[in-house]
């Protein structure tokens, strides 16, 4: 089943049951998703598409919330992570900096890196391995702390 059935799905669910918060989340990921869908030339969206964009909905919410957090607007800041949450559950699971790591030595070995030049080579491979398991800003440092 495609993610975007399986968002309208909890959104029927979420209807149903009168969640707001859940409601708001997922009316928002459908609305990016049909905005991708719309743009020029794009035909339906594979799951790695699908997965950047629930992605980059869990980070404007999570970067929403640190903002609210460090205004001490916590109000703000809760319904925010809260939405995060939602979205984070079409999302595989995320993998530990451990098994990042472990990718990222293989990857270099793999690639012949060398320093700090190879970092875009390297960085390019390990993201579009771990699509969905782990952010960029994550594989980024661990990259850099490899190569360095």
């Amino acid at each position: 089943m495609s993610l975007q059935k399986q968002v309208m799905d909890k959104m029927k669910e979420a209807m149903k049951s009168k969640d707001t918060v859940a409601l708001t989340a997922l009316r928002a990921l459908k609305s990016a998703f049909m905005l991708a869908n719309t743009e020029a030339g794009a035909g339906e969206l594979s799951e790695a598409e699908e997965l950047k964009i629930i992605q980059k909905q869990v980070k404007q919410r999570k970067d929403s919330a640190t903002v609210f957090t460090e205004q001490g607007r916590n109000d703000l800041a809760e319904p925010e992570l809260a939405e995060a949450a939602i979205l984070e559950q079409f999302l595989p699971e995320a993998l530990s900096e451990e098994e990042i790591g472990k990718i990222i030595e293989k990857t270099i070995t793999n690639v012949g890196a060398e320093g700090m030049k190879d970092m875009g080579k390297v960085m390019g491979i390990v993201s579009k391995q771990l699509a969905g398991q782990a952010d960029g800003k994550t594989i980024s440092a661990i990259v850099k702390a490899k190569l360095a």
